[in-house]
């Protein structure tokens, strides 16, 4: 057997569905591979499209999303994808060509280490060097990719050994590793802390919403009837309309849900992910904080646990659920008292119908207009903050934001991901127009495949987040300003459909019209930044 065809079998055997990629001709003999494969090939436009797509489908799915290049420069254009799942915790392998290793006629040509440029970007990076251990490599970058933390994994394909012939191999079977249970110990500890406690929060990270920990922790705050609040990549692990709920703390300090954080006690940290912005800060003396996770926290100066709960979050919730006395002696009470407080802060401009829209109103009607079990994959920029701080989410994993490597470009690839895994569900990709533009070519892509996508650019021809932040320094405006090109004209060039908003009024009947539509459609609304300098942080300031 051809080794890119062994390459191909053990892909099969890890139940790939996807290959995202652009080949060069170091993978031709992988790519012929894959003709008459169960595994379907994506082609797109550059690299990072192929990448942030395969770190998608690891995180909505929880398995390795894979994703191809060839060397040198395919290979260095995976770089901030790397960052961005291993940073993000999304199980996903890229695939990369080489030039024969074992003798080549064209020097140095196109030759970059690569191995050796994955090394400080993921789990796990090798080159294959022998056709007969392809097996065992793709087994164990699967392993590591998927198992906690998830992350990325890096495989080197060598152009002469993916054509050389393997006579002696074996397909090794994928079976399923329990995470170990936490020490009866230190849960009988965290309930004790729980008990004593006064004014005790649960906040839910990163962690919480990667694996299947749903039921339960709603099972948890219900029983308990403890308050809980979460990260931005917390959003969604228990459903907004809990009436426990007390909102997204989307800042690191001084929100008016900062108020609340100061007030607890105790604070009950479930899937604390430490490349999140802190939402809180601890200090001597101050909060007790219970870290469980499925690994030991990693101590800073602004984090430092009392007590730490290690292993699987659902399994160690589950075991708090059943410590739990008939009742609490607490006095959460006053810290429900600032819900409606925070609620009416954060939807008091919810129906202004100024034009260019405002933030809120944005963020507002992209909720009236969508499904609950819809999904939005956010770029990065000052909207961000908007939405993980006003957007209401029903369900786990249907609001995407970065909150790691917070890169831009990864919004429309990353909605992408979705609208071909979940056809039945309403997708949005929500950009800057900024973000939008550095993988818009990926429009082509969405088109060819026939998704049914909404592509909401937010324009203001500015780096907004970066000239917010510039004038909040006291310095001139200067050097973040662009123009953009017509999106409308822009859509329709690539065949996708394209608006562009004229008043408020006009936005959530054009959102629903597009999808009842299908297809791809790109809407360009312009947003008046004005309310980032009354909101942050004026407004923060005077609460």
């Amino acid at each position: 057997m051809k080794a890119s065809d062994l390459f191909v079998k053990a892909l099969e055997n890890e139940g790939v569905e996807y290959i995202f990629g652009i080949p060069g001709e170091e993978n031709l003999d992988f790519l012929d591979s894959l003709q008459g494969s169960s595994i379907k090939f994506i082609l797109t436009r550059h690299e990072q499209g192929a990448a942030f797509m395969a770190a998608t489908y690891g995180r909505m799915t929880g398995k390795t999303g894979v994703c191809l290049a060839t060397l040198g420069p395919g290979a260095t254009n995976f770089v901030t994808c790397a960052a961005y799942a291993q940073l993000g915790a999304m199980p996903m392998l890229m695939i990369t060509g080489q030039k024969p290793i074992n003798s080549s006629k064209q020097g140095r040509f196109q030759i970059v280490d690569i191995v050796r440029m994955m090394e400080p970007l993921t789990k796990s990076t090798k080159q294959i060097v022998n056709g007969s251990m392809i097996p065992s490599l793709v087994r164990d970058a699967f392993r590591l990719a998927e198992e906690e933390r998830p992350g990325a994994v890096h495989l080197e394909l060598p152009e002469d050994v993916a054509a050389e012939e393997v006579d002696n191999w074996h397909i090794f079977p994928v079976h399923e590793i329990r995470r170990p249970d936490a020490d009866k110990q230190a849960l009988n500890d965290a309930m004790q802390m729980i008990k004593l406690a006064k004014r005790p929060l649960i906040l839910m990270g990163a962690g919480a919403n990667r694996k299947k920990v749903f039921e339960p922790l709603k099972c948890f705050i219900d029983k308990s009837g403890i308050p809980f609040f979460n990260t931005q990549m917390g959003k969604g692990a228990v459903s907004c309309e809990n009436p426990l709920f007390l909102g997204t703390a989307a800042l690191s300090d001084s929100d008016v849900l900062h108020r609340v954080i100061n007030m607890a006690d105790l604070i009950i940290n479930i899937g604390h992910d430490v490349v999140e912005k802190p939402p809180f800060f601890m200090h001597e003396g101050g909060t007790k904080v219970i870290h469980v996770n499925f690994n030991s926290a990693q101590v800073d100066e602004v984090y430092f646990p009392q007590l730490e709960v290690i292993g699987d979050i659902a399994t160690s919730i589950s075991a708090l659920s059943r410590l739990l006395p008939e009742a609490l002696d607490n006095d959460v009470a006053n810290l429900l008292k600032k819900r409606e407080e925070i609620k009416r802060v954060i939807h008091e401009m919810d129906t202004n119908d100024c034009y260019p829209l405002l933030p809120q109103r944005i963020v507002a009607d992209v909720r009236r207009a969508l499904d609950k079990d819809a999904i939005i994959a956010l770029d990065n920029g000052m909207y961000k903050i908007w939405f993980a701080r006003h957007y209401h989410t029903y369900m786990p994993n249907t609001v995407l934001l970065d909150n790691a490597l917070a890169t831009m470009g990864a919004g429309l690839p990353s909605a992408m991901a979705c609208a071909l895994i979940y056809p039945n569900r309403q997708v949005m990709a929500i950009c800057g127009d900024g973000g939008f533009m550095m993988n818009s070519q990926e429009i082509e892509t969405a088109v060819r495949l026939n998704l049914n996508l909404v592509v909401l650019i937010i324009t203001d021809r500015a780096y907004g987040m970066i000239r917010w932040k510039q004038k909040g320094q006291g310095l001139k405006d200067f050097g973040l300003k662009y123009n953009n090109p017509d999106f409308v004209k822009y859509a329709d060039s690539y065949g996708a459909i394209g608006h562009k908003i004229q008043s408020a009024d006009e936005f959530v009947p054009l959102i629903q019209s597009c999808f009842k539509q299908g297809g791809v459609h790109i809407i360009d609304v312009p947003i008046d930044y004005r309310e980032n300098k009354k909101l942050f942080p004026k407004q923060l300031q005077n609460i």
